[in-house]
């Protein structure tokens, strides 16, 4: 059967900031073309490989991967709050089979997804309930992080179990490309930050609204050219398209966090997402990427990317 891919940058910043009109009707189109390429594939399955902002997973305990049994979203940014359609047969299955290839991979009876997770969902589908899905956390923010190869094993694994499948699946992947939104780093943060990287669940109504209008005004002052952020690395992003284009998943191993952290910023680890998913497309076999579209835009704090691929023998 079919398998499909669909990678996208995610950015909490999408309806609280203004870029030109331009580049807000740029990434509408490309959106609109996310949309038709899932509407014409029309899975009967996701697999969601998300990263985490410390909303569902925090430094008292912090998998580099885990598998969701059950799912809900945290409402962040008023993203999608609510459970998922979570098929859990599958993903016990899932797990057993990544667990079996030699992959340690944690599971959770309770995940929390946040933004990072579910809204290319909400962008895709509209919604987040009516495709069931099977989410998968990578870690892409909390250090340390396990090498990309694993990253890459970790995806051939999830993809090989899926390869034989009798359903239409699609791999999301999610985040990046370059990226430094301020998200406070273990090494230097206060006492209080500390607090929140090791327990931040739950947060009151006015400690989350504080934390995400700290976000959006570091947004603003960027787009303006006044915010002590990392800036966008547009040719790391295209270097990176092109090993996504290139079919080579191998050649992700190659990226070193340290190397990711100085020249694309401390969240550009969201692309191990993408790596994940492209190497669990890559598993099921050959493929061609379809579509691919690329801004770097400052007010989403993100080089923007969307790409889309098939195995290379399908039609659509």
């Amino acid at each position: 059967m079919p398998h499909a891919l669909l990678c996208m940058s995610h950015s909490p910043l999408l309806h609280h900031v203004d870029p030109p009109e331009d580049v807000k009707a740029s990434v509408d189109a490309a959106f609109e073309q996310a949309r038709a390429f899932v509407r014409d594939f029309a899975p009967d399955l996701v697999v969601n490989f998300g990263p985490d902002h410390y909303n569902g997973f925090f430094y008292d305990l912090m998998p580099p991967f885990c598998i969701g049994y059950r799912a809900r979203g945290t409402g962040d940014y008023d993203s999608f709050a609510g459970e998922l359609n979570v098929p859990t047969d599958v993903a016990e299955a899932l797990a057993e089979h990544v667990i079996d290839r030699g992959i340690d991979v944690a599971i959770s009876r309770q995940m929390e997804v946040d933004h990072g997770a579910v809204q290319p969902m909400e962008i895709i589908f509209g919604d987040v309930a009516p495709v069931p899905v099977v989410p998968i956390f990578v870690n892409s923010v909390a250090r340390p992080f396990v090498k990309m190869s694993r990253v890459r094993a970790f995806g051939q694994a999830v993809g090989e179990y899926f390869a034989s499948s009798n359903s239409r699946i699609l791999f999301i992947g999610s985040g990046g490309l370059s990226h430094d939104p301020p998200v406070p780093q273990i090494a230097t943060a206060t006492e209080a930050q500390r607090k929140l990287l090791t327990d931040g669940r739950n947060p009151t109504p006015e400690a989350r609204a504080a934390r995400q209008t700290r976000v959006i005004d570091t947004a603003r002052a960027f787009a303006a050219g006044d915010a002590d952020i990392m800036d966008l690395n547009p040719d790391w992003d295209r270097a990176f398209l092109d090993v996504c284009r290139s079919g080579r998943v191998e050649n992700f191993d190659g990226y070193r966090a340290e190397e990711m952290d100085a020249v694309a910023g401390h969240s550009a680890h969201e692309v191990r997402n993408w790596v994940s998913a492209y190497s669990a497309l890559a598993a099921c076999g050959d493929y061609r990427v379809t579509y691919e579209f690329y801004r770097p835009i400052k007010e989403y704090i993100a080089g923007f990317g969307i790409t889309t691929a098939v195995l290379a023998n399908e039609p659509i």
